[in-house]
This record gives C-alpha cells, sequence and structure tokens, in this order.
C-alpha cells in the first residue's frame, strides 16, 4: 500500500454511485492532508497583510487618516497567530480521530492485550 493510503481499487457497494473511483476514507483523508498542507501558506499570507498596511503619519492633518497604528497591527498578529495554533490543533485532533481508521485500531489494541 503507498504512504498516501491509495491502495487495489474497491469494488463499489450497491449503495455508492458509480463515478466513485477512490474509497470514501481515502479520499477524506487526502483531503485532511491537503488542507493540512496548505496551513503554513494560509498562515504566511495572513502574516503579511500588516505590510501592505499604510503607515502611521505622525502629525496627521485635521480630517485624514492617519494609517494603522502599531499597536493594532501587533495586535492582529497575535490574533493570526493564536488562530493558526488553533487550527493546527484542530488538525491533530482529526489525524489522531482518523488514525484509528487509518490503522484499523491495531496499535491501540495490541498494547492492552
Amino acid at each position: 500500500m503507498r504512504s498516501d493510503g491509495a491502495g487495489p481499487p474497491v469494488e463499489p457497494r450497491p449503495d455508492e454511485p458509480q463515478g466513485a473511483f477512490v474509497e470514501r476514507r481515502t479520499y477524506r483523508r487526502r483531503r485532511l492532508m491537503d488542507a493540512a498542507r496548505l496551513l503554513p501558506i494560509l498562515g504566511a499570507l495572513l502574516l503579511a497583510v500588516p505590510l501592505l498596511w499604510p503607515n502611521p503619519d505622525p502629525y496627521p492633518a485635521p480630517d485624514s487618516h492617519g494609517g494603522m497604528p502599531l499597536s493594532s497591527a501587533i495586535a492582529y498578529i497575535f490574533v493570526v497567530w493564536g488562530g493558526l495554533i488553533f487550527a493546527s490543533f484542530l488538525f491533530g485532533l482529526a489525524v489522531q480521530r482518523w488514525a484509528g481508521h487509518w490503522t484499523k485500531g491495531a496499535s491501540g489494541e495490541e498494547g492492552r492485550k
């Protein structure tokens, strides 16, 4: 079996549509892996957003927007950082939940017997 979990083709069950090419668990596992691979790219893009904000003007003219203050940029970076940690935690939980399905629970049950 390949490392991505794609094994030999499985005969479709009567209740599944005929267009299904891979097993449902394999499909979901691949999508979870794809989303986990995109998380660092999303994080880098979100952390780069403050670079696009205008610098605050130390002497703004009346009735003009003076730019984004540094305190707001730092708060944004910490919120994004916390969100990335939380998203990584959720991916960890999802992988832990699916690990029993991927290995068919062999590693956890052998240790208890």
